[in-house]
């Protein structure tokens, strides 16, 4: 495999009205480092059993993503355990029917480059549209087009539609319960012996994305973890609600989007609309500037969770914390993307930059917009030493983004300003390109925070790890597309 493989996620589903009965699949193939839209494949497939329906899906998602790089390296997420554990070699396949399309979708790419995971079916809506818009077609003697399909913005608006009516009910921190590992499933394996497939094989009607603003499902999931440093204090709480909806409006570094505030739910609904202009944007928009988010890697301060800000003792990587810049350096490298670095000025991001840098043979350009905010008198102090030392200074701060820490540090206020006006400079220079920025917690959740149009309270409420990747994607006519959340697969 080469050194610029691309890593990819495949989602796939398949579908039988009667089971055996009127089928058909669909398959999306994303791109695992920003979340994006590469391909989707759908067909109607006649009459068959949901098991075989289920296999086609995975075979032409498999094979589109050959397509795309032969070399790459690809996730496959289903909620079908029956194809997951058969796949993953855990499970017989003893039917006849499935034994070839298994040992087809085996050979699409090269042995230990494909792995599996079962998903529950509510994370899989986007393959899910597409079989149903595909056995819709079929009941309607058609086949299914690309250029009618909804199911990227449908899915998209189902998650942030299901977000809004769940995230009230959760405590800050709070996740959601996993659905058991097979739940649903019983219909997979009882009906295993089902017709099988239409004779003659029919090519999947395909469309690519390669431009501004899909909404994906899937793709590198936000990944939990003990999130460092001093930071930690600002990063407490659970991975954000939902998944990438499309580009939602950019604001103002103080506030959130229109309505907003009193209905999270319908901001993200109409998050998700924006993507629905013919052609998913004008034609003539262009690339957009996208900027992978980098949080430096582990210092002396992260494991002891001390505030570690620009005021501070501005300490080095940890060996742990180097290794992990090799990591994540590697990872890049194996993707190809990235254009151009850009750092925060405290040594433990450049240092992280020039492991990187190394590593792709690029400069690095330091930004002073991207440093930490500053913590004031709570520079070096865990968050229950702030408490037990400046009580209503710390309550003040965690009610209200204007306040300051003690001794004259940085509201999140103020830092947001600072980081909206640093994005703003960034887009303008790095048009059309990929960059790394390589900064803090802070920074990089205030990213996420104004692309999203969230409240400045949700910088409580997400984790961010050491050494994690985030992605935002900002397009000329002001949108922005949250791609990525607190990435760590690299490092594990």
């Amino acid at each position: 495999m080469t050194g610029s493989a691309r890593e990819f996620v495949v989602e796939a589903d398949g579908g039988s009205r009667g089971n055996p009965g009127p089928a058909g699949y669909g398959a999306v193939v994303l791109d695992a480092a920003t979340g994006e839209t590469l391909v989707e494949a759908a067909e109607y497939l006649g009459v068959v059993t949901n098991n075989v329906a289920e296999y086609r899906g995975l075979l032409a998602g498999l094979r589109a993503a050959a397509e795309l790089d032969p070399d790459a390296t690809v996730h496959v997420r289903m909620d079908s355990k029956l194809v997951v554990e058969q796949m993953s070699g855990r499970w017989k396949i003893k039917h006849p029917d499935m034994k070839p399309l298994a040992a087809e979708a085996a050979r699409v790419f090269p042995p230990g480059r494909v792995t599996y995971e079962w998903i529950p079916r509510a994370d899989n809506k986007h393959a899910d549209r597409l079989a149903n818009e595909a056995m819709d077609a079929g009941a309607r003697g058609e086949q299914w087009s690309p250029s009618t399909s909804t199911a990227e913005l449908d899915a998209a608006t189902d998650r942030a539609a299901s977000a809004g009516r769940t995230a009230g009910s959760r405590r800050s921190g709070d996740r959601p319960a996993a659905a058991p590992a097979g739940a649903g499933e019983a219909a997979d394996v009882g009906t295993a012996g089902g017709d099988a497939p239409s004779a003659g094989e029919r090519l999947p009607r395909t469309t690519t994305r390669t431009g501004a603003g899909s909404a994906a499902s899937g793709g590198a999931a936000a990944a939990a973890g003990a999130s460092g440093g001093g930071e930690a204090a600002v990063s407490g709480g659970g991975a954000i609600a939902g998944e990438r909806v499309g580009r939602a409006a950019r604001t103002g570094a103080g506030g959130t989007a229109p309505g907003a505030a009193g209905a999270p739910a319908a901001a993200d609904v109409r998050a998700a609309k924006v993507v629905a202009s013919p052609g998913w944007g004008p034609p003539d928009m262009g690339a957009p500037a996208t900027f992978v988010l980098l949080r430096h890697g582990e210092t002396p301060l992260t494991p002891q969770k001390r505030f570690s800000g620009s005021g501070g003792s501005d300490p080095s990587l940890s060996p742990v914390g180097r290794e992990q810049a090799e990591r994540v350096a590697e990872s890049l490298a194996r993707r190809g993307t990235i254009e151009a670095i850009v750092a925060s000025p405290l040594a433990r991001t450049r240092e992280t930059a020039g492991i990187v840098a190394a590593r792709l043979g690029l400069p690095v350009t330091v930004e002073e917009g991207l440093r930490e905010t500053d913590f004031g008198a709570w520079e070096g102090l865990t968050f229950g030493e702030v408490r037990d030392r400046h009580p209503a200074d710390l309550d003040a701060w965690l009610a209200s983004p204007d306040a300051e820490p003690t001794g004259g540090g940085e509201s999140f206020a103020a830092t947001a300003t600072r980081i909206a006006a640093t994005r703003d400079k960034l887009v303008a220079a790095y048009a059309g390109r990929t960059v790394l920025l390589v900064s803090h917690v802070t920074p990089i959740k205030t990213f996420l925070r104004l692309a999203l149009g969230a409240p400045p309270e949700s910088l409580f409420r997400m984790e961010l790890s050491a050494a994690s990747l985030s992605a935002v994607a900002y397009y000329a006519d002001g949108g922005a597309s949250v791609r990525l959340f607190n990435e760590t697969s690299h490092l594990r």
